[in-house]
């Protein structure tokens, strides 16, 4: 049976998604870092799910049309899960904001809970409202399509940057693990 992909490199995909999970939730909900950092964590766990997709299915010597499969599928896993977790963390906190703030933030908001309440918690940032009406930002409507829009390109990043991740992991793993396969590893490498 020929895969495309070895066993291995589904292994590591497990794995991938499992440590997307972990990060986003650690810095997203547990320390609310936000973005760049999952950005940094995507690229770099990419690295390391790439080369690791390649240690898993013991491909040192094997042919790259193996190693570059392996490493992008284990990549585009834990990627898409940065971006899922990304987006359902975000919407939960977009859609639950009550205007909530603390007394030496000025106390709360007077909004409806949800986009009214975040586009407030926005303006309430000194240079946020003429920023915002610069770029013609003048409502909530408006203000929720540009919020949505930076959501969706930042999870689309996280994903480029987890596969770019991946593909580099999968080529430092390529150029390290050479050796001479023995006949018997040459024909079940193919």
């Amino acid at each position: 049976m020929r895969r495309f992909v070895d066993r291995g490199a589904i292994t590591a995909a497990w794995v991938g998604l499992g440590m997307a999970v972990t990060v986003v939730v650690s810095f997203v909900l547990v320390i609310p870092i936000g973005a760049p950092a999952v950005e940094i964590a995507a690229l770099f766990g990419g690295m390391l799910i790439g080369y690791y997709a390649n240690a898993r299915s013991d491909r040192a010597g094997g042919p790259w049309t193996r190693i570059v499969p392996n490493a992008l599928l284990a990549g585009l896993v834990t990627g898409l899960t940065y971006a899922v977790l990304w987006l359902g963390v975000t919407a939960m906190f977009f859609n639950a904001d009550s205007g909530y703030r603390d007394a030496s933030s000025g106390g709360p908001l007077t909004c409806q809970t949800g986009a009214d309440c975040v586009y407030q918690r926005y303006l309430a940032i000194p240079g946020r409202r003429e920023a915002f009406e610069a770029a013609g930002i003048t409502n909530v409507a408006q203000f929720t399509q540009l919020y949505w829009g930076e959501q969706f390109s930042t999870s689309g990043l996280m994903i480029g940057l987890s596969l770019a991740g991946s593909l580099a992991g999968g080529v430092m793993f390529g150029l390290a693990n050479r050796r001479k396969l023995e006949p018997a590893e040459a024909t079940s490498a193919a």
